[in-house]
């Protein structure tokens, strides 16, 4: 039975870097390219974030409705959901492209589920909706991404100094 190495601890934590870049990715195109399915989005009742029928059409307007009748959207944060997803799909082919990405989606969604939060930026300004359950989707990918991304590199870096080359 081969003991794991320095190298094999490197190897193994930059791979999961990229699983986690790569499940962030994914999720997020799905769910964005679910916005954009009419049949996934539910028009909204009377809620906080109800607009009338004869609202004039703006970029807040266009587009709104509940992905699976849970997550408030427009088409803007549709857009921005797939483009997000594709960047994190792409950088899964580099370790170091994958710790770029969850480090900079960390602090971005980090930043967005607090904003969900406020009532003057829960609609990012008048752009797309950041209340309701996107805001734990955001707090819950953002943690996902800030562990693999500021916790695991300096375990790693650690493992690496600790041990001796033998």
């Amino acid at each position: 039975m081969r003991m794991k190495t320095t190298m094999d601890n490197i190897k193994t934590a930059n791979m999961v870097e990229r699983y986690c870049a790569l499940t962030i990715g994914m999720i997020f195109l799905l769910v964005g390219l679910a916005g954009f399915t009419p049949a996934l989005v539910s028009i909204p009742g009377t809620s906080e974030s109800f607009i009338p029928l004869d609202e004039s059409p703006n970029a807040y307007a266009a587009g709104f409705g509940y992905i699976f009748g849970l997550f408030p959207t427009n088409f803007l944060h549709n857009f921005i959901r797939c483009t997000v997803g594709l960047l994190g799909i792409t950088s899964y082919y580099s370790a170091s492209s994958a710790r770029v990405f969850n480090l900079t989606f960390a602090v971005a969604y980090a930043l967005l589920a607090i904003m969900g939060l406020l009532p003057f930026a829960k609609t990012f300004f008048g752009l797309m909706p950041l209340f309701g359950n996107n805001v734990w989707l955001n707090a819950l990918s953002s943690l996902a991404a800030f562990y693999y991304g500021f916790i695991v590199p300096p375990k790693v870096k650690g493992v690496n100094v600790a041990e001796k080359a033998s």
